[in-house]
Formats: structure tokens, C-alpha cells, sequence
């Protein structure tokens, strides 16, 4: 008997300046994670309201969609509730005023305590498959790779 009971949507930004793509590193659930900005659709939540109310939430950056880039189009369940199917989706967004968030150059450039979040620029030209924690995000890295390396 099949133990998923329930969906789990998530919707992701990726937000593309000069070569590069931002990406978040975190610390949830006593976990180092490296993803997109982004999060989870709230019932009665349409997809571009999810990503923007993200980008405000996680940027404090209102944004523009441009376009869907990926849906998930392979059974995965979520890393964090084996009971949940995942579905994430990803939009190519861009912000309407410069970033005022720190942007780093270290990986996880914070105190590991839970919800802690450091975002960086990563050239999408060396982006690899292991920069990233859930294969959702491994697979949009190599699509952007090889739709958008210059």
C-alpha cells in the first residue's frame, strides 16, 4: 500500500544577473541545504502570488515572472516528509529594484541555528549537479546550465 497521503508544492525564483544565479544556503531541520530562493504554496495561493510573497518573505524583494522555466515531471517525495509527494516549480523571475540582501561569497556564511540563511551568486557556467541539496534543484541547475551558460 502506497504510504503518500498528501502534496507538498513548493515554488522557486531563479533570479539571473550578469552570468550568474542566486542561490540560498540554510540551515533547516539540523541540515545544511544549498537551493533556490523560494518555499512552500499556501492553501487558496496561486503560484506567482506563492513566488512573490517568497521573494518578499526571503529577499524582502518585491519581483517580476518572466516565465515558467520547470515543473517537476518525476514522482519524488519530499526530503523531509516521506508521506508527501513533491512538486516544486520554478519561474525565471527578475527584481524590480536592486538586491538589498547581503550577497556572500562563502558558502553557509552564518551560525548554524535553525532557519538561518545566507544567499551568494553562483556563475551559471560552473554550475554542477553537487552544488545543490535536492535533486529537484540538481536537475533545474543542469537545465539552466545549459540553456543560459554563455
Amino acid at each position: 500500500m502506497n504510504s503518500i497521503n498528501s502534496y507538498n508544492i513548493r515554488v522557486y525564483a531563479l533570479i539571473l544577473e550578469h552570468g550568474n544565479v542566486l542561490i540560498t544556503d540554510e540551515f533547516r531541520m539540523n541540515k545544511l541545504i544549498t537551493k533556490f530562493p523560494g518555499g512552500g504554496l499556501e492553501f487558496g495561493e496561486g503560484l506567482i502570488e506563492c513566488i512573490q510573497r517568497e521573494c518578499i518573505e526571503e529577499l524582502d524583494q518585491a519581483v517580476e515572472v518572466i516565465n515558467h522555466f520547470y515543473t517537476t515531471d518525476f514522482f519524488i517525495t519530499s526530503a523531509f516528509n516521506k508521506k508527501q509527494q513533491l512538486i516544486s516549480v520554478y519561474y525565471l523571475v527578475r527584481t524590480i529594484e536592486p538586491l538589498k540582501i547581503k550577497i556572500s561569497n562563502t558558502l553557509f556564511d552564518f551560525e548554524k541555528i535553525d532557519g538561518a540563511q545566507s544567499f551568494r551568486w553562483q556563475p551559471i557556467q560552473t554550475l554542477r549537479e553537487n552544488d545543490f541539496t535536492f535533486a529537484i534543484d540538481k536537475k533545474v541547475a543542469m537545465f539552466l546550465k545549459s540553456e543560459f551558460a554563455l
